[in-house]
């Protein structure tokens, strides 16, 4: 690993409005944690799996950018 990554996610709950898109975001969508894997490679969609957990407490974990290692 040539780089340091620091990633938080966090599990939220939409209060008012609609999601949109913005200068950050291209495109976003409702995914079950079946598509979660699906969608995303394994070191971004444990961050979301660990995110859904809520009875876990945080997780730390290392990866190259895409495996976890």
């Amino acid at each position: 690993m040539t780089g340091l990554i620091v990633s938080l996610v966090f599990r939220c709950q939409a209060a008012d409005g609609t999601p949109t898109t913005g200068s950050e975001t291209r495109a976003l969508r409702w995914a079950t944690r079946e598509e979660v894997s699906e969608l995303a490679d394994e070191a971004y969609a444990i961050r979301v799996l660990d995110a859904l957990d809520a009875t876990s407490p945080p997780a730390i974990r290392a990866h190259d950018g895409v495996k976890l290692v």
